[in-house]
């Protein structure tokens, strides 16, 4: 069963910075298209950040561009979203996301996504 779980999320002061992972298991996805969504209540889930498959290109949301970085370690079979200088707009359940077939772009659209996260709290208080 595949399985992807986010963890790092918490409260932090604006400004602060947090680091979360997704970690993978009953596939690995070393080939496959990653990324990160976020969603708030009562709000449509909001592309954050994408990794093609081989890592080697990235995209990021206008509004958290120069802020967050996303990576992965093939090895741990585990994907990040560093984000740093964290606002109180960032503020949303954080979801990780992967496409089922290898060698696949990466997309904004959460329905190009096949498998994902349980999601995890990021609070940015003012």
């Amino acid at each position: 069963q595949v399985q992807l779980v986010e963890s790092g999320g918490g409260l932090v002061q604006a400004g602060g910075s947090l680091r979360l992972s997704c970690a993978a298991s009953g596939r690995t996805f070393s080939r496959n298209a990653m990324g990160w969504f976020r969603q708030t209540p009562g709000k449509e889930r909001e592309f954050v950040a994408s990794l093609a498959w081989n890592g080697g290109s990235t995209d990021y949301a206008d509004s958290v561009k120069g802020r967050f970085t996303i990576s992965r370690d093939n090895a741990e079979n585990t994907m990040y979203l560093q984000m740093n200088s964290l606002k109180p707009e960032d503020t949303a359940v954080y979801y990780c996301a992967a496409v089922r077939s290898k060698y696949s772009s990466a997309s904004y659209s959460p329905d190009e996504y096949d498998y994902w996260g349980q999601g995890t709290q990021v609070t940015v208080s003012s």
